[in-house]
């Protein structure tokens, strides 16, 4: 489902076929992030990731472009961090703010809820917006194929 409340906002919801505690960890942590992270066409290996999980501690990544190795550089700053709940982060060079709410559903599943703020313009494109979504997909996948195997 995705949202669009306002011009420079955009909120995307997703279902996870698992708890909330893996669904956080999967975004929060770098060998897990690697798998997903970015859209279809682009992967960000883990060595180049930053997750400092606690207030005023950086998130970094770099997404690079499978076709021409173009990168894109992401910092953020995590500004709220309650396991397994939700998670935010402010990016200081454009000032857009990402908040990730967990949705315990108390069947093994869990809505998690985006909600992105100050979006930049570049990052209001349809493009940018479906990168955003199929990203999402893409950890949808990952973590029901991890719920699996534990």
């Amino acid at each position: 489902m995705t949202d669009t409340t306002a011009p420079d906002e955009l909120v995307l919801e997703r279902l996870y076929e698992a708890p909330p505690e893996l669904v956080f960890e999967c975004l929060t942590n770098p060998e897990h992030l690697s798998h997903f992270w970015g859209p279809v066409g682009t992967h960000a290996p883990a060595d180049r990731m930053t997750v400092d999980l606690r207030p005023g501690g950086e998130f970094r990544t770099v997404m690079v472009n499978d076709s021409d190795g173009a990168e894109y550089p992401t910092a953020a700053v995590y500004v709220e961090v309650d396991r397994p709940r939700r998670l935010v982060w402010t990016e200081p060079g454009s000032g857009m703010t990402t908040a990730l709410s967990f949705v315990d559903l108390g069947d093994g599943r869990t809505r998690v809820v985006v909600r992105q703020t100050d979006v930049p313009e570049p990052a209001r494109t349809p493009q940018a917006r479906a990168g955003m979504a199929t990203s999402l997909d893409r950890c949808a996948r990952y973590v029901a194929e991890l719920a699996v195997r534990r």
